[in-house]
């Protein structure tokens, strides 16, 4: 008798998998929910990489740090907390659209040039670029809508927007003007600890003309936690540079992976060195307990010695499995260790 096969049997390999995922964070993506659609909406949502929504939670992290750490600095209410962390995450989706619809509008000449991005809307035909800019242009308008709903006059709110709007709109020539890419990358993430505590009504400096007639003025310990975010996505986006590594050396597209190619381990060990004595030293400024210093600084600092100790630069499937793991851990272990001490600070 012919035995019956097991209906695991029939789930893709391991490897098989993992190149599912990465054939959907490079924009091709029709699985799941996207079956759903009407074809003619599916090229704008993989444009808008919607499935899988990496690309969001990347932005919304940064935002969810700078939410709980000024409700910590300020020992803001929890319906405060959750109100703005919804608001943050309505505004993250807006940008998030917006920026991945433009990255992709500027590198489609690049992207044609790669394999795994070659199939994205644009390259392949689907999308055309006026389609796309104007795409673009609805999502930014709905991420403007946010900063209205800032407690802060509109100009002043958009005064601490300006940094990040112009970096993310030249993030794309970045990585033909310069080896490091994941610098600005990483700032124009980061920046949302900054709009996410401008949110919860702390600024987090006064400078020129955010300070509004006030002294100069800045927030040590958020200027720690911004840094070491920043450092957290040149850590993490080195990694992924490396899986286009060899098609993105012969079309001169530059990056810190292109830089620095079989060094790259022993710069990724020093950036995180660096980014956890800023979550230290953050954390001993403003006044952190023992929840934040063991679960975000120790969960931080576990899940990216581990990414770097263990990822494999040469393997492809190696960089992708660390890459879309590892930011979950990271960004999970410091918000955690946030809320966890936020929560405990409400208690005591």
């Amino acid at each position: 008798m012919t035995p019956k096969k097991k209906h695991r049997d029939a789930a893709p390999a391991p490897n098989e998998r993992v190149q599912e995922k990465k054939v959907g964070y490079g924009g091709n993506d029709r699985s799941g929910w996207l079956a759903h659609l009407p074809d003619s909406w599916i090229p704008y949502v993989q444009l808008a990489r919607l499935s899988p929504p990496a690309g969001l939670c990347l932005i919304y992290f940064p935002h969810m740090f700078g939410i709980l750490h000024a409700a910590i600095l300020q020992k803001s209410s929890l319906p405060q907390v959750l109100s703005t962390s919804v608001l943050m995450l309505g505004g993250s989706f807006f940008v998030s659209n917006a920026i991945h619809i433009w990255n992709d509008l500027i590198d489609a000449p690049l992207d044609a040039l790669v394999e795994r991005t070659s199939k994205r809307p644009i390259p392949r035909g689907a999308v055309s670029k006026p389609a796309a800019v104007v795409f673009t242009a609805t999502q930014a308008a709905g991420a403007g809508l946010f900063l209205a709903c800032l407690p802060y006059p509109l100009a002043q709110s958009a005064l601490y927007a300006l940094p990040s709007m112009a970096m993310w709109t030249y993030y794309p020539w970045a990585k033909r003007h310069t080896s490091c890419p994941q610098i600005v990358l990483g700032f124009v993430l980061a920046w949302g600890i900054v709009m996410g505590s401008l949110a919860m009504g702390l600024e987090p400096f006064a400078i020129g003309p955010l300070g509004y007639g006030m002294k100069p003025r800045v927030d040590v310990s958020t200027l720690c936690l911004l840094l070491a975010s920043t450092l957290w996505t040149m850590i993490y986006d080195t990694v992924y540079a490396h899986l286009d590594l060899k098609d993105d050396i012969k079309a001169g597209i530059q990056s810190l992976a292109v830089l620095y190619r079989d060094e790259t381990k022993s710069l990724l060990w020093r950036l995180l060195g660096l980014m956890i004595t800023l979550l230290v030293v953050g954390g001993i400024t403003s006044g952190m307990g023992i929840f934040y210093f063991v679960v975000a600084v120790g969960g931080a600092a576990t899940s990216l010695g581990m990414l770097v100790a263990k990822v494999d630069l040469h393997d492809s499937e190696s960089c992708w499995w660390w890459f879309s793991n590892g930011f979950w851990s990271v960004g999970g272990s410091i918000t955690g260790g946030l809320t966890a001490e936020y929560l405990y600070q409400r208690l005591v």
